[in-house]
């Protein structure tokens, strides 16, 4: 039986991608993005609660990440869930669950749009996320294709 681990998220970027390099030269970058959910109690009181997701990006995807994302980017994020964990300095183990990105879309920026709310860079920024589908990363892109047969439903 085949498994699916797959994350789409529409949320604000809460501080500018960190990017660096592992020791064999892979760029890797790491944000934060936020999403709100909305709700009206029993009450009739509207409520709102928001959630931070972990994103890490590899390659190519990191590169983008440092180049046009910024805090308070709307995006649509596309990838897996990977939890990791460590022993901290105190002994005990530490778990942290990360969305590892595998597609990007930016909706916004706060800054340069226009009265349509579209980046000036939109364009290129399209072709620039469009350029990363033929990247091999085999960290990125190891999941199986789904055979709508193999669906038990």
């Amino acid at each position: 039986m085949r498994s699916l681990n797959k994350v789409m998220i529409i949320g604000n970027l809460t501080r500018d991608p960190e990017v660096r390099q592992t020791t064999v030269g892979q760029m890797v970058a790491t944000f934060s993005v936020a999403t709100n959910r909305f709700w009206k109690d029993t009450n009739g009181n509207q409520n709102e609660e928001t959630e931070y997701h972990d994103v890490v990006a590899w390659g190519k995807l990191a590169e983008i990440c440092q180049s046009y994302l910024k805090t308070g980017t709307a995006i649509y994020i596309e990838g897996r869930l990977k939890t990791r964990s460590w022993e901290g300095q105190d002994g005990n183990k530490r778990y942290k669950t990360e969305i590892i990105l595998s597609d990007l879309n930016i909706i916004s920026r706060k800054k340069d749009s226009d009265e349509s709310g579209m980046t000036k860079s939109d364009d290129r920024i399209a072709e620039v996320v469009d350029e990363t589908s033929a990247v091999d990363d085999s960290d990125v892109n190891s999941v199986d294709k789904i055979n709508i047969e193999d669906i038990p439903f």
